[in-house]
């Protein structure tokens, strides 16, 4: 068997039984799905008119700020998903599976592989259900064409595979689940400090670099260019550098990590 289909076939192995885990222990799953749920319904809901008003500059429509929320809310339920990823990896770590793969003749990297596609999986998944409850409130996005769409899919799955890289890291230098959990907060953080649910220049002139310069921010921007057709700008390039970046460092961290001798 070639090394090209052992590593195929070793990570197919991994990537099953990871979502076999997902599969038997739902509820981490759903707890972090929740999260942005419960966020797009409470904005929508409760502060939908106020919120509208000021977007707008005139009266209140809580419609234009489901259409304004929900691509914000989207890239959120990729952060969230990702820190159930950070756990399950120091579960991995920490309860002596990894040292028992170690021994066995695998692909290494597999280990690595079959974690980070099984998030990608459920993150795009939790994507799609977040997606329908917007829908389901009266989210539209009418003028975008089917390369759009592509599109929008293309970089919430490069966010996605990003976002898994630097969770898998997370994972495996944390000591227990707890602490993985409490490293991964920023994922799910970051989206609050970002243009997410208020413009950017409505913010304190201070704390405007804070949330311009980060990597949700311009992922934001484009898919609301995208499926609303706003003005894009310079954040598609900003939003593919940001995603490139963190796949690599992400890439490299788990990398080194995993390689390194146990001690």
């Amino acid at each position: 068997m070639s090394s090209l289909s052992l590593a195929v076939r070793d990570s197919s192995t991994m990537l099953r039984r990871n979502l076999l885990h997902a599969r038997r222990y739902p509820s981490l799953t759903l707890n972090l799905l929740l999260t942005p749920v419960m966020l797009l319904l409470l904005f929508v809901y409760i502060f939908g008119d106020t919120m509208s008003a000021g977007i707008g500059g005139g009266g209140a429509d809580r419609s234009d700020y489901i259409a304004y929320l929900v691509p914000g809310l989207l890239l959120m339920t990729i952060g969230s998903t990702t820190i159930g990823t950070a756990v399950s990896v120091s579960n991995d770590m920490t309860e002596g599976i990894i040292a028992r793969f170690r021994t066995m003749a695998i692909h290494r990297p597999s280990v690595l592989v079959g974690h980070v596609v099984g998030s990608v999986l459920q993150s795009i998944m939790s994507v799609v259900v977040v997606g329908a409850v917007a829908v389901a409130i009266g989210f539209r996005s009418t003028d975008a064409t089917v390369l759009e769409w592509i599109a929008a899919f293309g970089l919430l799955t490069m966010f996605a595979l990003a976002l898994t890289w630097i969770a898998v890291g997370m994972g495996m230098v944390s000591p227990n689940a707890e602490a993985a959990s409490n490293n991964a907060m920023p994922l799910i953080f970051l989206p609050l400090i970002s243009s997410a649910f208020v413009p950017v220049d409505a913010m304190p002139g201070w704390f405007q670099p804070v949330a311009e310069y980060q990597p949700f921010t311009p992922a934001i921007e484009t898919l609301r260019g995208l499926l609303l057709g706003t003005e894009i700008g310079d954040n598609g390039w900003l939003a593919i550098a940001w995603c490139l970046a963190l796949t690599v460092l992400g890439y490299l961290w788990s990398k080194s990590v995993f390689n390194r001798d146990p001690k």
